[in-house]
């Protein structure tokens, strides 16, 4: 195995990763070094099941002990097996470490041309040409990327932003706008908050007026209680769920909470920030389903023997009165 190989690696992931957990590291050690380190472990494994760290030969090999000695046997590696598109991220990594932006566009690109359809490669490929652009422009190779990542993957959010960004760059901006616009059903509604005013601004740009004003958030109030029968039977931290789902649709929530035995009766309201899923939210609906389950598994899932109330299907923006009194067969 080459040992030297795979120090340079953990020495290149230490340097990427550490940063990353810094905050926590910094508040929390125990639990920050925990996670760091378990993320060092996954990489470096997933590393060894995918790489080629055998290339070098150990007995030649020196373990590098700073950040620009790993770089640089990452570089002797990839040059000698250059189809390892985890090998260039990784290196895109290290050279964004040291600040060398040009670098980074370029090993990404070469991560690109042996990972092409790879949308959220595709986007950082592209993002990365743009940063090392003395004007921070997206050029033809980066547009290039643009439009492999979307004919890969056409609801991919990074690359759309990019695309509109792209757009505006070049003096389109009516595109860029419809661009964005097209964005916000797909986003949750903070981000749609922030891209709104880059839509306007854009719409501006183009002589169009800025769009009309979002919609009041829908909310839905609900009231749980349990029969007091059924409450003896569970501990007071048993978990309930009040879950909102299209009436008749996907079992998916569309809105849902967790709160416990011990909270009820408790009067809750769901909205969009309630939602499990970013592009299926309770303001797409009209009217919902909605009910209350205790869960025996402290789970979502619903498994026999859990209660439950009866579902009742009300506005998406209305009320609903739930009342936990059976078990789910």
């Amino acid at each position: 195995m080459n040992y030297g190989f795979i120090a340079a690696a953990l020495v290149l992931g230490l340097a990427v990763l550490v940063p990353a957990f810094w905050p926590l590291i910094r508040r929390r050690p125990a639990v920050g070094g925990l996670l760091a380190g378990a993320a060092l472990v996954l990489v470096s494994s997933m590393y060894l099941l995918v790489g080629s760290p055998a290339a070098l030969d150990p007995a030649n090999v020196r373990t590098p002990d700073t950040l620009a000695g790993a770089v640089q046997r990452l570089e002797t590696e990839l040059a000698r097996q250059p189809a390892q598109p985890d090998g260039w991220r990784l290196l895109a990594d290290a050279y964004r470490a040291q600040g060398r932006v040009a670098d980074v566009a370029r090993a990404l690109g070469q991560a690109v041309r042996y990972s092409p359809r790879d949308a959220d490669l595709l986007a950082q490929a592209a993002e990365a040409r743009a940063l090392a652009a003395p004007d921070r422009r997206f050029d033809a190779d980066a547009m290039l990327y643009l439009q492999r990542a979307l004919a890969v993957q056409p609801s991919h959010q990074r690359s759309r932003w990019f695309m509109g960004v792209a757009q505006r760059q070049a003096g389109k901006p009516a595109d860029a706008a419809a661009t964005w616009q097209a964005l916000l059903p797909d986003v949750d509604p903070a981000t749609a908050t922030a891209l709104r005013p880059q839509i306007d601004a854009a719409r501006a740009d183009a002589g169009l007026p800025p769009l009309p004003a979002a919609p009041a958030a829908r909310m839905l109030s609900v009231v749980v209680d349990i029969d007091p029968a059924l409450r003896r039977t569970l501990p007071a931290d048993a978990a309930v769920f009040v879950i909102a789902r299209e009436p008749g649709g996907a079992p998916m929530p569309v809105a849902a909470k967790r709160i416990t035995l011990a909270d009820l009766p408790a009067t809750l309201t769901l909205s969009d920030a309630d939602s499990p899923m970013p592009t299926r939210r309770l303001s797409q609906l009209a009217k919902v389903e909605v009910l209350a389950r205790v869960s025996r598994s402290g789970t979502a899932n619903a498994t026999p023997g859990d209660l439950e109330s009866a579902a009742q299907v009300v506005a998406s923006d209305g009320r609903a009165k739930l009342a936990i009194d059976h078990a789910r067969p």
